[in-house]
């Protein structure tokens, strides 16, 4: 196994995205690993994918200005950001609730272990209806004691529910869709048509992104911490939700930052004919439904670069666009129990359970990437025209994250509290209340990276631009 460096991680991402190696001679990474304990090296994810976002953002406002500026992502604040929700706080109340208490790992009847998600209430209740059992912790440790691991995990996925069979690194590469997903790289950033080139509007403005407009079709965390990290460079960011979808209100508040919010019913003609002409104004799509679920509204990739010739389109989705799994739902804890990963946690720290990682980093890694990917192919745009598809997943940011290497005794570093990060965080009066949370951790020395709003509710906006 190698042993990656925050360096060489960036590096990696840089070079896949055939950006211009000058760059990184304008970037500072201090800090070491473990900066959390876990035998990963999760600093190393936090500290690359950030900075990848806030050089690439540096390299935008380049192709605007002429000007280059030098970026710094201290391990300690990245790791701070991926914790943003863990450190959330409306009125100095205390820490929000994230997790249904149903949610967690249980023994099955083989001695294995599984981990339902159930923090939507639709995902609790189908749980529950194929358990034959009452909404209550013990109730359902009981029920999953009557069931072989496998087949209950099968189960679940069959009838689009959220579970994941814990398995060894091994039992992972041994499936199909880690073999699928093995020959895809971190991420992709694909031309899918044919436009004119469209370079950044506004020249000499102030902030990286300014006139940059993004369409946000996300929910939870990785989806909406790009929307967040392109709103925090300048980016007009229109978060757009369903009116029946489920949200969980600390991170709406915590990934709303710098957004507006508004309600589109994609399930009738209006509503589509709405997002239809916001597309036309839009630069960046960014969405993570499962793959295909926008495209049966006519939002695939395709159909947009046609509306509007120039588009970059982001896809966000759990275990990887292709192989047999590409439509299972999925969270960030899920493919950690799926891959190996909170396997080799526990195996580490000598647990009894499984053990998952200190913070949501590959939610939070893809949604950096996500947004890295987002201003590389505007930069592409902007010197050789054209629409672009970028495309990542959690599964492949896992797959990376395990090829780092293991820290041993990664996992006896101690835990970081609030206290710990109090000078990386701000406040910000909004609607919901006095918001305190994580600021954004890349350091642009020419063009600060900064929330210019505060969060809203869901629908407290028209759906159209500024």
């Amino acid at each position: 196994m190698s042993t990656m460096t925050p360096e060489l991680a960036l590096k990696h991402i840089w070079m896949t995205a055939q950006c211009d190696p000058t760059a990184l001679r304008s970037v500072s990474l201090p800090g070491t690993d473990p900066g959390l304990p876990s035998v990963y090296r999760v600093g190393a994810l936090a500290q690359a994918t950030i900075a990848a976002s806030g050089l690439a953002a540096a390299e935008y406002h380049r192709l605007r200005t002429g000007r280059r500026q030098h970026v710094t992502v201290e391990m300690r604040r990245a790791l701070a950001s991926f914790r943003s929700e863990r450190y959330l706080r409306i009125d100095d109340g205390p820490p929000p609730a994230l997790r249904d208490p149903v949610m967690g790992f249980y023994a099955t009847r083989d001695d294995r272990w599984i981990q339902l998600h159930t923090n939507f209430p639709h995902h609790l209740e189908g749980v529950l209806k194929v358990l034959g059992c009452a909404n209550d912790r013990a109730a359902v440790a009981e029920a999953i004691r009557g069931w072989d691991g496998a087949t209950l995990d099968q189960t679940l996925a069959d009838a689009g529910l959220c579970a994941a069979l814990i398995r060894t690194p091994e039992e992972w590469a041994a499936l199909d869709q880690a073999k699928a997903i093995a020959g895809l790289p971190l991420f992709e950033i694909e031309r899918i048509g044919d436009a004119p080139v469209e370079p950044p509007r506004e020249a000499g403005a102030e902030r990286p992104l300014t006139g940059v407009r993004v369409l946000d079709l996300s929910r939870i965390i990785a989806g909406p911490v790009a929307g967040r990290a392109l709103a925090q460079h300048g980016a007009e960011v229109l978060m757009v939700n369903g009116p029946h979808l489920p949200n969980i209100a600390p991170l709406v508040i915590d990934n709303g930052r710098g957004k507006r919010s508004a309600v589109i019913d994609l399930r009738d003609a209006t509503g589509r004919e709405t997002l239809n002409g916001l597309v036309r104004d839009a630069d960046v799509f960014l969405q993570a439904y499962r793959p295909g679920a926008l495209a049966a509204r006519g939002f695939g990739p395709e159909e947009l670069a046609r509306v509007r010739p120039g588009i970059v389109y982001v896809s966000v989705c759990a275990y990887g666009h292709t192989g047999p799994w590409a439509g299972r739902r999925g969270f960030d804890s899920l493919v950690q129990s799926a891959s190996g990963i909170a396997f080799t946690e526990r195996e580490a720290a000598g647990w009894d359970e499984p053990k998952h990682l200190p913070c949501q980093a590959l939610d939070h890694a893809t949604g950096y990437l996500a947004a890295f990917g987002a201003m590389a192919a505007l930069a592409r745009r902007a010197t050789e025209g054209g629409s672009w598809h970028v495309r990542v997943s959690l599964a492949q940011t896992g797959r990376w994250l395990q090829s780092f290497g293991l820290l041993p005794d990664g996992w006896k570093a101690p835990d970081v509290s609030i206290d710990d990060v109090r000078d990386c965080l701000g406040t910000v009066q909004s609607e919901f209340g006095r918001v305190l949370g994580v600021l954004p951790a890349e350091r642009l020395e020419e063009t600060p990276a900064r929330f210019d709003l505060p969060p809203a509710r869901i629908g407290a906006h028209e759906a159209k631009w500024a």
